[in-house]
């Protein structure tokens, strides 16, 4: 196989040198992820969004699966396009920027923080869809889940605060 077709999903898989980050890859993928989501995803309409998680899960599907093939590894940790769904799908509550309202930093950080945390301790169903899928749906599928929980917290837990009186700024 010639080398840039091994290098080049491995490239995409690890978001170039993120996922080469030594120590905890998978949060500086995720940091990463909301780092650029200001610039490359908030500012889309929600169809927009939606749009651009499909495809990085189809990219993602597809470059993880191969870096499986070429690292010789399951789920190599090196891999953080993963991260990247799964954060972005966190940040999906957002309202889109605009001048009279733009999210707010504790928005970012919160959905990082919960993200992160569903991602390292996968409540059901979120080991099990890993387990279920074979190759890059599964590395895939479980950070979109874990994405999913983070974004529902995301919605609810300025409502909840609100309700008790105490209203995130």
């Amino acid at each position: 196989m010639p080398d840039q077709a091994r290098s080049f999903p491995v490239f995409l898989a690890t978001l170039g040198p993120v996922g080469r980050i030594p120590m905890a890859p998978g949060t500086w993928g995720s940091a990463a992820a909301v780092l650029l989501a200001p610039f490359l995803f908030a500012p889309l309409p929600l169809w927009g969004r939606a749009s651009l998680l499909l495809l990085v899960l189809a990219v993602g599907v597809w470059a993880a699966g191969r870096a499986e093939v070429v690292l010789e590894q399951k789920d190599p940790g090196c891999v953080v396009i993963d991260e990247l769904l799964g954060q972005w799908t966190a940040l999906l509550p957002l309202t889109v920027p605009t001048i009279v309202h733009f999210p707010r930093l504790w928005e970012y950080a919160l959905a990082f923080v919960l993200f992160r945390f569903f991602d390292i301790l996968k409540p059901f169903p979120i080991r099990r869809v890993e387990r279920l899928f074979p190759g890059g749906f599964g590395v895939m599928l479980d950070d979109l889940v874990a994405g999913i929980y983070a974004a529902f917290c995301l919605l609810l837990i300025p409502k909840g605060l609100e309700l008790i009186g105490y209203p995130l700024p």
